[in-house]
């Protein structure tokens, strides 16, 4: 994935503002959560777009995660809107430097 901030500089000036950020997982395992995988993905996409939009991710991408570890721990019972949240601010963490991405 390759991210550039609004407004980065380079050698020759300032480069426009990124229109897509691609994020990429190729499989999410939640062991013990009954909650619906396709609602609990649109709620990481809303949010994760909402957060990089918002707050914006570090301009030196492009980044690759195996593994994101570090997660607190989630009770099961989360709705999915939750379970996707929590998730997709544990991605941006990870990918501006400050969670634990592997």
């Amino acid at each position: 994935m390759g991210v550039t901030q609004p407004g980065a500089r380079t050698g020759a000036g300032v480069r426009p503002a990124p229109r897509e950020i691609r994020v990429e997982i190729g499989e999410l395992v939640l062991d013990g959560f009954r909650a619906d995988p396709d609602r609990v993905s649109a709620a990481f996409e809303h949010e994760l777009a909402r957060l990089v939009r918002e707050r914006g991710v570090p301009a030196d991408g492009p980044w690759s995660a195996d593994v994101l570890s570090g997660l607190p721990p989630l009770p099961a019972g989360l709705s999915a809107r939750r379970l996707g949240q929590e998730l997709a601010r544990a991605v941006h963490e990870g990918l501006c430097g400050r969670g634990e991405v592997t």
